[in-house]
């Protein structure tokens, strides 16, 4: 009796692996990607907008960063949508397609000296396709993850949605920093960037076979005969409006502290590349390591609790930690901050991803999750390297990132008075 039940809980504890890695790989892919393109944001300026200058090419390089991110409504309507109705495991098979084929554009994408207008047209229409599958693919894995938990895990397997964030950023620092080293910067600039978007290509297949062999509950046959996005918006447009406001907070914090302050530290505080993807590789491993911590502390006290605390910390923290960076730029300083902040991000993001899709039904559930993230993604996170660039050309300062950090998570804190607590109930009662 006691073998069998051994056995059980092994075959539990297998499948629920299973289901963090099938669920999570693709969204580890989207922050590899997107981190290897951040890190090399002054390369592919050079490359891919040379007649501009050193600011042009910086800003034009994070601009098209962020017109992915236009997509991301779009996709999160139309893949939330397929994820409601033929399930959440036929939708992420078809995100990671996606995101693989993006990667392979921007990998084999002609120089401008190569091509002309031809080049950065290539990596916008890349960087469109992977925000379209990046607007699905978070909200249909994350539904996923937390439909297959219970009251009392539903937050820790939420977490690790936003662990694999960490994981893909670490991953990709660490490809961006070995590159960095190994080869010369002529190297670097020539043909070294692509390799990391290259690797992209060849996670695709695994994490496809991986889905592929995925159990899940069959989809709620639908009732109402309206698109998913029009339930969403019409029924439930008071919890997208929350949840859209509650994203602001974590999106914004998140591009600013594992994308721009890397960016931040070889611009601004004149650093070296390496210790800046160090850097980089800091953020990912801590924010991989707490938000599962996190997660777990959430299903024990509360998710609006570790949602404000961490965040209040940050509003109080960001301001004196760039202080520091611009007055002891280093090594030391930088580590620091990264780390520091990554933490509290990952305390406050874990819990808060978890609360977006406990909004909502489960008929809708993908679509409405998938369409508030999208959108506070697209409006807030994918342009915030941009706001923080143009914000420091405008004003001066370099102390200017932190004051657009401190308002953004100071208004994301609005929402929470106004979102029910789900910790410790039912899912679908």
């Amino acid at each position: 009796m006691s073998s069998i039940s051994a056995t059980g809980v092994r075959k539990a504890r297998l499948n629920r692996s299973q289901l963090i890695v099938a669920a999570t790989i693709g969204n580890a892919l989207e922050f590899f990607d997107f981190t290897v393109y951040s890190f090399f944001a002054i390369t592919i300026g050079k490359v891919f907008f040379p007649a501009m200058s050193g600011y042009g090419q910086l800003l034009a390089a994070v601009a098209t960063f962020g017109v992915g991110f236009i997509m991301r409504p779009l996709g999160g309507v139309m893949i939330g949508a397929y994820a409601d109705r033929a399930g959440r495991k036929a939708a992420m098979t078809l995100t990671i397609f996606m995101m693989a084929l993006g990667c392979g554009m921007i990998g084999l994408a002609p120089t401008y000296a190569q091509a002309g207008l031809v080049a950065p047209m290539l990596i916008v229409a890349a960087r469109l396709i992977q925000g379209f599958s990046a607007g699905g693919e978070v909200g249909a894995s994350t539904t996923l993850l937390i439909e297959s938990g219970t009251s009392t895990n539903r937050a820790f397997l939420g977490s690790w949605q936003f662990a694999s964030q960490g994981l893909g950023v670490s991953i990709g620092a660490f490809v961006a920093w070995l590159l960095s080293v190994v080869l010369s910067s002529s190297a670097l600039e020539t043909w070294g960037w692509r390799i990391p978007f290259l690797l992209g290509i060849l996670i695709a297949p695994i994490g496809m076979t991986i889905r592929r062999r995925l159990e899940e509950h069959a989809p709620v046959p639908a009732t109402d005969k309206r698109a998913p996005a029009v339930i969403v918006l019409r029924d439930h447009w008071n919890f997208v409006l929350l949840g859209t406001l509650l994203t602001v907070g974590s999106t914004v914090a998140a591009y600013v502290v594992s994308f721009y302050i890397p960016t931040y530290a070889i611009r601004e505080l004149k650093l070296s590349t390496s210790t800046a993807l160090l850097a980089g590789l800091v953020s990912g491993l801590v924010t991989f390591v707490v938000a599962p911590v996190a997660g777990l502390l959430s299903d024990r006290t509360s998710r609006k609790t570790l949602v404000f605390w961490p965040r209040l910390l940050i509003v109080m923290a960001v301001y004196p930690a760039f202080v520091w960076l611009t007055r002891d730029p280093g090594v030391e300083s930088l580590l620091v901050t990264v780390a520091g902040l990554s933490a509290l991000l990952a305390l406050q993001a874990a819990p808060a991803l978890t609360m977006l899709p406990e909004m909502f039904p489960r008929p809708v559930r993908a679509t409405g999750m998938s369409i508030v993230y999208s959108v506070g993604v697209a409006v807030f996170g994918g342009f915030a390297q941009v706001v923080a660039i143009w914000l420091i050309r405008m004003t001066g300062s370099k102390l200017a990132p932190a004051w657009y950090l401190i308002v953004c998570v100071l208004l994301s804190c609005f929402a929470l008075p106004f979102i029910k607590d789900r910790t410790g109930q039912e899912l679908d009662e």
